[in-house]
């Protein structure tokens, strides 16, 4: 008995690869199949064009998203006749009665279509393999939206084959077929129109925004519930189509269409666990189903949130003005991930048009409170962030059109659950009266995200340092202190405090500033530094690109993936005369650079008479040993460096060195800074010739081949016919 039901078995599957290559040869041999080859690569080549190889731009999901439309015009063809056609010539009578299951039959013709889509998918899996010579590019973020495309298509085939099972006429078959994948492309807009809240209606409808799950996945996340979707998609059409299949073999009569109760009863059982299984799937936690695959893990949360937020010991509730339904996707994903780490922090959202009173509690003269904006609070402080700081943006002023550069919702939120949560607050003073350089809008913006207050301190004004005081900060004076100004910082560092020094070339002499350089057994070369080294400048030799240490911790994560660019530099250099100092370097040029005296002279990269050869510190930190602890010193030679304008060439590589020294200025937990996870991505390089070839290759000659192909396959036919 075993035997004969494996010979059964084996005779079924034989059938069913037989339906499978005689459906795939069909398709060859009508041109179908290839015009639906050749017509999906050269769409999603002309796209690819545009995007990656004419801008530059490393990932594929945007040629992608751009192409996703095509399937309401290709499928609805690729699946007309694959069951119609059978009906309409009564051929699906052999099927009837063939000696094998309608689910092997279904399977089998679904796995033809299948196979011919897969073609184009595979093929334009190589394109980020052929980015990949020309610049960095982000394989998982590239690989996770094809996938999402070829889910996508794969469960408009299924609809498509479906439709195909309802009628004998292909005409009705491509038109209801292009009708459904039409309200699941723009099913997402018509959401919107409904309820900007969202309703019971709109819930309902979501169940077939097919778009809205594909974006969802283009961007860099894996969302299983979104795969489990389209899966769910495929086996619940193939299904349906094998029910319609089974109520024409089975009708007892035309005039009583009865369907036996196995039909009926497995219909609502199978859509009952499919829709059961999509609930389950979409209410477990983000940290179950959501999976972060982007070069800077922009959807997840850092280890050092993960290792802060985990071992709260106090309640932190965060409320949202705004509905849920309405806030901002990315923002409302970082807040399940904060939810799914601990129960000590809760999120509520609230709708400002229901509860118009609940912001007045938390603002004030220096706070404004609108839509979007999150409150954090504990039992001892509350901390307002407003929309407008959760992204980071930048203008072109040539235009007047600003950019979204990057998002920062972690970072600041981290940093508003460590200041409610933490008992004191740091305070550095920042000194003014020596012609000190004021420190830019996004640069203070960093120093209040790492929960630190600041006040200006004028030394004149002043017996001492005030007793408060975390650190003092001089940010590039361009007079001298004097020698009583100098005197007060010498007598803090005495006290075992802390300075973070921003130096910088003048043309005066300051011996007063550098006195307080020699208390770390260090002083200021004149003139400025050049670097003879091509790979340690940019443009100019005095546009420093130093070399970064990575045996700190304030610069270990910059080191290997970022530059630091620090313009018109002047040259450190220890004495080292004293043995209690000992010097970390954070930032040193190359051995071949010098300082030059006479900037009259500024074309020659070779030092001249009266230059003073490097290498040199360009940033440090230096740590001075006393009878009782300590006294600190974080020191750069540039005063360009931490501002806007050469934070932008790199990145913003300076601003998180920046805000990493800031942290030592605090207590950990008080002066937790997240950086700013960027959207920019470096752009490839390709010259022109490279474009003009791959745009061929990819647009004209691999569309028109399979083109080709399947119309020599097709006159042939026609002529042996």
């Amino acid at each position: 008995m075993k035997m004969q039901h494996r010979n059964r078995q084996k005779v079924r599957m034989r059938i069913m690869a037989a339906i499978y290559k005689r459906e795939l040869k069909s398709y060859f041999q009508s041109v179908i199949g290839c015009l639906f080859i050749g017509a999906t690569l050269f769409m999603i080549g002309l796209y690819f064009t545009v995007y990656n190889l004419f801008y530059g731009y490393p990932q594929i999901s945007y040629a992608l998203q751009s192409v996703v439309f095509l399937f309401m015009l290709t499928v609805p063809v690729l699946t007309m006749r694959i069951l119609a056609e059978e009906r309409k010539n009564k051929t699906d009578q052999l099927i009837l009665t063939a000696p094998v299951s309608v689910g092997k039959i279904v399977l089998g013709k679904y796995l033809a279509l299948a196979a011919i889509y897969t073609i184009p998918c595979l093929i334009v899996a190589v394109y980020p393999l052929i980015l990949s010579h020309f610049g960095s590019v982000p394989m998982g973020e590239s690989y996770l939206a094809l996938l999402a495309f070829y889910l996508y298509g794969l469960a408009a085939i299924a609809i498509g084959t479906f439709v195909s099972s309802l009628t004998e006429s292909v005409v009705i078959s491509a038109v209801v077929t292009f009708a459904l994948l039409f309200l699941g492309f723009v099913m997402e807009g018509i959401i919107s129109l409904i309820s900007q809240s969202g309703n019971l209606l709109t819930r309902f409808l979501s169940i077939f925004a097919m778009s809205q799950r594909f974006y969802d996945s283009v961007e860099g996340t894996l969302h299983i519930d979104a795969v489990i979707y389209f899966l769910s998609i495929i086996v619940l059409m193939l299904f349906l189509t094998c029910q319609m299949i089974q109520k024409r073999r089975y009708s007892v009569s035309v005039k009583n269409m009865s369907l036996s109760a196995y039909n009926s009863t497995m219909t609502v059982i199978v859509v009952a666990v499919v829709v059961a299984v999509n609930l389950i799937v979409g209410a477990l936690p983000n940290k179950y189903t959501v999976w972060d695959l982007t070069t800077n893990k922009l959807y997840s949360l850092t280890q050092d949130s993960i290792d802060y937020v985990s071992g709260l010991d106090e309640d932190v509730t965060i409320y949202v003005l705004n509905t849920e339904d309405n806030t901002d996707s990315m923002v409302k994903q970082t807040l399940e991930h904060y939810k799914d780490l601990t129960d000590k922090i809760s999120v509520e959202y609230v709708d400002p048009l229901v509860n118009p009173k609940f912001a007045s509690q938390y603002m004030d003269a220096a706070t404004t409170v609108s839509r979007g904006t999150i409150i954090v609070e504990s039992d001892k402080r509350y901390k307002v962030i407003n929309n407008s700081s959760l992204y980071e943006t930048s203008m072109d002023y040539s235009t007047y059109q600003s950019t979204t550069t990057g998002y920062d919702g972690e970072g600041q939120i981290t940093s508003a659950i460590a200041y409610v949560v933490s008992d004191e607050m740091p305070k550095i003073y920042l000194t003014t009266g020596h012609g000190e350089q004021q420190l830019e809008s996004s640069f203070t913006q960093l120093i209040a995200k790492v929960n630190i207050d600041t006040e200006d301190l004028q030394l004149m004004d002043v017996d001492t340092i005030p007793e408060d005081a975390a650190g003092v900060l001089i940010d590039a004076p361009t007079s001298d202190f004097s020698a009583d100004d100098a005197d007060k910082i010498i007598d803090y560092l005495n006290q075992g405090g802390k300075v973070f020094v921003v130096a910088g070339y003048t043309e005066d002499s300051q011996p007063n500033f550098q006195k307080i350089l020699n208390y770390f057994d260090l002083e200021a070369e004149p003139g400025m530094v050049f670097e003879s080294n091509q790979n340690n400048f940019y443009q100019s030799p005095y546009y420093l690109l130093p070399d970064i240490s990575t045996s700190s911790s304030l610069t270990s994560a910059i080191a290997g993936n970022y530059y630091i660019f620090a313009p018109y530099a002047v040259g450190i250099t220890q004495i080292g005369e004293d043995d209690s100092v000992s010097i970390t370097p954070l930032l040193t040029t190359s051995d071949d650079a010098f300082s030059r005296t006479d900037l009259s002279n500024a074309d020659s990269l070779t030092p001249e008479e009266g230059d003073i050869t490097g290498p040199f510190y360009i940033g440090l930190e230096a740590e001075k040993t006393l009878d009782s602890g300590s006294a600190n010193l974080l020191l750069f030679s540039s005063y360009v460096m931490f501002t806007q304008s050469a934070d932008s060439m790199v990145s913003g590589a300076n601003s998180q060195l920046f805000a990493n020294c800031l942290g030592t200025f605090g207590t950990y937990e008080a002066g937790i800074s997240i950086p700013v996870k960027t959207y920019e991505v470096s752009t490839l390089l390709l010259t022109q010739q490279n474009i003009i070839i791959l745009a061929v290759i990819i647009t004209g000659v691999i569309p028109l081949a399979f083109l080709v192909t399947g119309l020599v396959v097709w006159l042939r036919r026609r002529k042996k016919a």
